[in-house]
Parts: structure tokens; sequence; C-alpha cells
């Protein structure tokens, strides 16, 4: 795995008019969705000890959560994924999963995942018998993705974040979901190795600081 560096800064409207414009010029959009822009819809998975959020909210630096995440809810296509963090650095792995398979596991139908040859398929499926994580939190929103090829850079404006009431059927284009609070526009900057210094100016706001906004803890609250 390819460690990734992350920056994460709070933002409002008037940031993301600038940084439109800024980043527009320097960087590309993302080939996905129209423009780059889309809708994510992760399924985050926890304990019955809430392991998972409250290693977030502490600040544990050696942690990971598991998720099933689609775009603009198409289940056609539906990842399944690990992302840790280590030293300050931020890990993901990755498998495939249809949508028939997420149906069986969130009806709770486990062994066939122990029987995958998808390591990751099989982890997921050894933290659920041993470790006790369950499907906990939709967490829905809207990206706006922008890319630099030098260092492999990804720029996005994630907002309009939302989640389930308790409802965690990912499946389900129909899900009633609710805003999450008052949450606000998240800016992520991620890259490998360096990060450009046109990239690094572009995202330059004056009185923001990186911190460590997370969208499942913010729509935990809502079941």
């Amino acid at each position: 795995m390819r460690p990734r560096h992350e920056w994460k800064h709070e933002i409002d409207l008037g940031d993301v008019l600038v940084l439109r414009q800024r980043l527009g010029a320097i960087l590309r959009p993302d080939s996905h969705g129209r423009q780059g822009e889309y809708r994510i819809r992760s399924l985050y998975f926890d304990n019955l000890e809430n392991r998972a959020l409250r290693e977030k909210l502490d600040g544990v630096d050696r942690r990971e959560k598991f998720r099933l995440r689609c775009y603009d809810t198409d289940t056609s296509f539906i990842r399944l994924e690990k992302k840790s963090k280590r030293n300050g650095l931020c890990y993901k792995q990755s498998d495939r999963m249809s949508a028939q398979e997420v149906e069986r596991l969130l009806q709770g139908d486990l062994v066939w995942m122990g029987r995958s040859d998808r390591p990751l398929v099989r982890e997921l499926y050894y933290k659920m018998t041993i470790q006790g994580l369950r499907p906990r939190t939709l967490v829905d929103y809207r990206r706006k993705a922008y890319v630099y090829p030098a260092g492999n850079v990804r720029v996005t404006l994630d907002d309009d974040l939302r989640t389930g009431l308790g409802g965690v059927d990912l499946l389900d284009p129909q899900l009633p979901l609710v805003r999450a609070g008052d949450a606000p526009t998240l800016l992520e900057v991620k890259w490998d190795e360096f990060l450009p210094d046109c990239v690094r100016m572009a995202v330059q706001l004056p009185n923001r600081r990186a911190g460590a906004f997370s969208k499942y803890a913010a729509c935990r609250v809502y079941g």
C-alpha cells in the first residue's frame, strides 16, 4: 500500500467560490461524474463499543475503519474499503463487491465471506465474527473533485452531508436521508510523495487551518 498525505479544512461558501476559480485554472476535473461532480454514499462499520468512532474522536494515531461505498446510487459498482491511519499517513485498501453480496451481508448471511478469494472481504468477515463489527451509519454527500498528475494530487470539495435515521440499506436509492446538522463544506487535499507548489498555493486560504472533521462522526449523531 502506498501512503497518502491528507489535509482537511472546514470552509464556507466564500471559500468555495474562490477555490473553484483557482482550482479550475490549474487542475482538471476528475473524470468521474459530470465535470468531476457526483454523490458518494458510504456505509460505515463499527462495533458495539463504537471503537472506530472513539478512536477517531480521540485522535488515536493507529486506527482503521471499514466502509462500503457507491457513487450516484449506482449499485452496479460497489467497493469495500478499509482506510487506515498510521503516523499521520493514510492507507487505503479496496475490493469490489456485488449488490447481491452486499444484500446478503446486510441480512446477516456472512459465511460466504470467509470463503471469498478477496483478502479484504475475508478480513471484514473475521472482524464481524470476532470483533462484532456491524453496519452502523450511512453517510451521503456531494463531491466536486479535481486532479493533478504530479504528486498524484486529488483535491475535493464536499458538501450537502446527509445520513439515514438509523437506516443502513446502502442499496435503497429511496432511503430517507436528513441533513447532518450544520456540517460545513470540507476541502480535502491528498497526495503521495510531494505536493506541487502551484497546488499548495491554490488551496491556501486566510484563517483556515488543517483539522480533523469526520463525516462519519457527524452522521453518527443521528443513529
